[in-house]
């Protein structure tokens, strides 16, 4: 395991990183804070499981790193899916966010409380192939619940309705580090 921590403006948010489970993703992650890849990150998107997204599940978690547009620029890594890892996505997981069309590159989020879809093979469709488990949260669940309670946007600057009210009114900064 490898400690790191994200300070923001409510706090710390204390990380283990599973590098013998999940050593892509966490070499991935590790090589994003050491090549201040994430400076400027913050916080900007939040989900919460009493909102309905479509055909979307519905889960709880907030959402970090340096934003759709500027990820773009960052290589993808290969997907390591639970299956694969045998971690899961249960309360205080980090993971990487991912697209079908980018992979995970820069894009992390944190659950709150057990989000199994999140799982590779839970749901079908779009979204079977899961998500890159690779950390817990050590300590700072107070500072994750915190974010995700904060006000958010009614219209998603994406333009896309399904993302109403995910994205902050005002991002979280945050800032990285190894313990």
């Amino acid at each position: 395991m490898i400690p790191v921590r994200i300070e923001t403006p409510y706090g710390n948010i204390d990380l283990d990183l599973d590098d013998v489970h999940a050593p892509i993703t966490t070499a991935n992650f590790l090589n994003l804070i050491d090549n201040n890849t994430l400076e400027g990150a913050d916080f900007y998107r939040i989900v919460i499981s009493s909102q309905t997204y479509g055909e979307l599940p519905t889960i709880d978690v907030i959402q970090g790193g340096i934003g759709w547009t500027r990820c773009k620029d960052v290589p993808p890594i290969a997907h390591e899916p639970t299956t694969l890892t045998g971690l899961r996505h249960i309360d205080g997981t980090i993971s990487m966010g991912r697209t079908a069309e980018f992979g995970a590159s820069s894009e992390f989020f944190i659950c709150i409380g057990e989000q199994r879809k999140l799982d590779a093979g839970v749901i079908e469709g779009p979204g079977a192939a899961g998500f890159s488990a690779f950390g817990q949260v050590t300590s700072g669940m107070d500072v994750v619940k915190t974010i995700q309670q904060l006000p958010t946007l009614h219209e998603s600057p994406t333009g896309e309705e399904r993302f109403n009210d995910q994205f902050l009114i005002e991002a979280v900064p945050l800032k990285v580090r190894r313990l």
